[in-house]
């Protein structure tokens, strides 16, 4: 147990991926093209990949997915962006009733806010330790890694030289396993039934994996830990991945779209889809399982012969700005803070 002194100030900065400022093409072209811009996304040559980018992909792209975020659009804005400032006041005021002495910020790798002005925001604030937490349960080259690369710049661009604890995962951590576990109870998985789990993550390139990355580790590790959490064994549930971003590389599979075609044609069982790596809800969540993932699996059953019930897929929502994602967070940031209550931490 070791004494703080009061004046001790931690910045707690969460990161994810980002999102457009508006369903309109425009917006949506500006966003991809920093998102596929980044290395760690599209490891190619840049100006041969900024040419190919420009002069063809972000058209078209460009407009395809702003029809796709018009979607989910909603009055307020991008439930994206909504939930992640909920999640920013939240957690401060976790952290505040607990006695951190605490500033929180939420910044996104391509959209707004920034990084680097969340880091400038922090370092304004007068913060004299930083804990970035990628909203990332399973940490991957291409998105933990990314996060890294920008607060790295981040603190280059604002010339602040702070202690900073880098949380690169959480995903075997208790909070967050019994957390997603009682997410899959609470939308109806019953353990006395034939009902199965489809944990569906996002994909990643092969390279990454050859390379060392442990993503696929990760994602195995989680789901084991949540389907004994539930209490079933591994005949109810599987691994799928989703989101591949192009063709002309190999991806880490199965796809979720052929797991469900597998099941669809075999015994069709009612499936709950979750999605454990994101924490957030968003395009590939909203968009994707709703009118895409959905409808396919639903029609592969009528294609066996059988009648597909409405019920046949539930999809499980994120964490989101639950209580139950606010103390996952909590748990996770407290460890690598310092002040707290009495002024104490335990390290």
């Amino acid at each position: 147990m070791v004494y703080v002194a009061a004046r001790d100030r931690c910045g707690v900065l969460l990161v994810n991926t980002g999102t457009p400022t508006e369903p309109r093409p425009r917006a949506v072209r500006k966003y991809l093209a920093k998102f596929l811009m980044d290395r760690r996304i599209a490891p190619m040559n840049r100006v041969a990949w900024w040419c190919i980018l420009h002069a063809g992909i972000l058209p078209k792209r460009g407009r395809a997915s702003a029809e796709k975020y018009a979607r989910i659009w909603t009055e307020e804005g991008s439930p994206f962006t909504i939930v992640h400032t909920s999640l920013q006041a939240g957690l401060a005021d976790v952290l505040k009733q607990e006695g951190f002495d605490a500033v929180v910020r939420c910044g996104m790798s391509y959209g707004e806010p920034a990084v680097t002005d969340c880091v400038r925001e922090l370092k304004e604030a007068g913060c004299t330790h930083l804990v970035v937490l990628p909203l990332y349960p399973q940490s991957a080259y291409s998105t933990t890694g990314a996060v890294s690369d920008g607060v790295q710049r981040a603190l280059r661009k604002t010339r602040w030289d702070v202690p900073c604890d880098f949380i690169d995962n959480y995903h075997d951590h208790p909070t967050y396993i019994g957390a997603i576990a009682a997410s899959l109870q609470h939308a109806g998985f019953r353990i006395d039934s034939d009902d199965k789990v489809l944990f569906s993550y996002h994909s990643i390139p092969l390279n990454d994996i050859e390379a060392g990355d442990t993503y696929e580790l990760q994602t195995g590790a989680s789901s084991l830990q949540i389907a004994g959490e539930l209490g079933i064994d591994r005949t109810r549930w599987t691994i799928g991945y989703q989101c591949r971003f192009d063709k002309n590389r190999e991806w880490l599979s199965p796809f979720t779209r052929d797991v469900l075609s597998r099941w669809a044609e075999t015994d069709a069982p009612r499936v709950f889809l979750i999605c454990p790596n994101f924490a957030v809800d968003c395009l590939e969540t909203l968009y994707d399982i709703d009118y895409e993932l959905k409808p396919h699996y639903l029609e592969r059953i009528a294609a066996a012969g059988r009648e597909p019930g409405q019920e046949a897929l539930v999809y499980v929502s994120c964490l989101n700005r639950s209580r139950a994602h606010l103390k996952v967070l909590a748990d996770v940031v407290r460890p690598h803070m310092k002040g707290g209550r009495n002024g104490r931490y335990d390290r």
